[in-house]
């Protein structure tokens, strides 16, 4: 019991550090880096502050996704004596709502450590680019990250709304 509360306190804490990260780079840290490139101090956002943020972005990403798997696995039996787990991913009966949130997080899961992080270490210079290659790793970046943007609403909705089952009766 106390462990369950644990492991939901943690997938909540980050959570939030996720997806707060993921606006303030979405809301934020996109035009301040584009003001910062025309006045030509760029260096020290792109240098300290963007690699230690994509770090922690990356990283709650995968917390949140392991706890709320882990919040799955330990759930009790699903109705109809199905494993919550595969209930949740197969959307099925009363966890399907639950399960939306879930896939929902694991496309946006598999957005930051594919499209978002693997252009990014291209824009910071972690992997070796071209101008051109920089430039269209900017926009693969952004878009995914603005992707992710939207699918976090209705994410965040089923992830707070799908355990309280009595809303879509």
């Amino acid at each position: 019991m106390l462990g369950d509360a644990i492991t939901r306190f943690l997938h909540v804490f980050s959570g939030i550090m996720w997806i707060g990260l993921l606006y303030y780079f979405n809301f934020v840290n996109v035009d301040a880096m584009k003001q910062a490139t025309v006045a030509g101090e760029q260096g020290p956002i792109a240098k300290y502050v963007v690699p230690r943020a994509l770090f922690f972005f990356r990283w709650a990403a995968v917390a949140t996704w392991l706890l709320g798997a882990g919040l799955l696995a330990t759930e009790q039996v699903a109705p109809g004596g199905l494993n919550p787990f595969l209930a949740a991913f197969g959307l099925q009966g009363s966890m399907a709502p639950i399960g939306i949130g879930a896939w929902l997080g694991t496309i946006m899961i598999i957005n930051v450590w594919g499209p978002i992080w693997q252009n990014q270490k291209k824009i910071l210079g972690i992997v070796p680019a071209t101008d051109e290659q920089k430039v269209k790793a900017r926009r693969v970046a952004f878009l995914a990250s603005r992707v992710n943007t939207m699918l976090s609403i209705p994410m965040l909705w089923f992830m707070v709304t799908g355990p309280h089952q009595s809303i879509y009766h």
